[in-house]
């Protein structure tokens, strides 16, 4: 539940309201037709290079499903220093009930893109409340609101000790809890696992979860807040299974390619949305929440 000084314009807070107005960055936006950029895929870390009219037609397949439970989808125009991974719009910044934050990513070649969310925000009437600096690093898929007056972030390869230090510096003097939570090497820093790699809030007390990625702390925390797991098939980890965003009511997207995980999240009684997301989603390690910036829930 956000607290009542969200604004009409945007919140913060719940990462489960009912969605109302969403941040997209298409393909196309992020360059995924631009051959130059299509060169860089492998050092971005995509196992091979994106194919663009089908990124397209998933991309459009997540904008319908959205579209149908009533957001509004707001664009993030295209710019030269924009790299492919920028479609993935959830990342360079975190809105909260008093502002956004413009995130610093730790993966360097994301640097341009809080610079382009600023001036999305200032276009849109969105007011910032600051940003994180060097030696700080932050991406906002390594943040999590466990409630309204708490934020769990992630500490691993993208977001380090400084950054979550700058998250309570801003935060703190509006009564946020900024906790921290250690996440697991897995692959390595170029493989690095966001803490919304392992969990996905589906509504204020259920959670779907790689749990056995979890630390412990992270484990104990959830339970001392009252929340019940949903754990992710195990095989399907490697295609996204945990990444799943709520629309609020029950309502879910999550990707086709993960249909034991879905089976699940369906007999837990959520209705689940879905989209192929071979291209969109799984070549380029980004499920749905990656895919999207939310920026009002009700």
């Amino acid at each position: 539940m956000t607290t009542s000084t969200g604004s009409e314009v945007s919140n913060g807070h719940s990462m489960v309201g009912a969605l109302r107005k969403v941040m997209v960055c298409s393909p196309q936006a992020a360059g995924w037709n631009d051959p130059k950029r299509v060169a860089q895929s492998g050092d971005l870390g995509f196992p091979r290079p994106p194919q663009f009219g089908l990124a397209l037609e998933q991309h459009a397949g997540l904008c319908r499903i959205l579209g149908t439970v009533g957001a509004e989808l707001l664009e993030l125009p295209g710019s030269s220093d924009l790299t492919l991974d920028a479609v993935y719009a959830h990342d360079s910044s975190l809105p909260t009930d008093f502002g956004v934050i413009l995130m610093n990513p730790g993966k360097k070649n994301r640097l341009g893109e809080a610079a382009r969310h600023a001036e999305f925000f200032a276009r849109t009437g969105i007011s910032v409340l600051g940003a994180i600096r060097e030696p700080g690093t932050t991406e906002a898929g390594d943040m999590v609101w466990i409630d309204d007056r708490t934020l769990l972030i992630g500490r691993g390869y993208r977001t380090n000790a400084a950054g979550i230090g700058q998250m309570c510096e801003l935060l703190a003097p509006h009564g946020i809890e900024v906790r921290s939570a250690p996440l697991p090497n897995g692959a390595g820093p170029a493989e690095c696992l966001h803490l919304m790699s392992l969990i996905s809030l589906l509504d204020e007390k259920t959670a779907l979860v790689d749990l056995s990625w979890l630390a412990v702390e992270t484990v104990e925390l959830l339970e001392e807040r009252g929340y019940r797991f949903i754990e992710i098939d195990a095989s399907e980890r490697g295609t996204l299974a945990c990444n799943v965003l709520a629309l609020g009511n029950g309502r879910l997207v999550a990707i086709s390619e993960n249909e034991n995980t879905n089976q699940r999240l369906r007999r837990a009684g959520f209705e689940v949305f879905r989209f192929d997301g071979s291209e969109i989603c799984i070549n380029g390690s980004g499920g749905p929440t990656c895919l999207t910036r939310p920026l009002l829930r009700a």
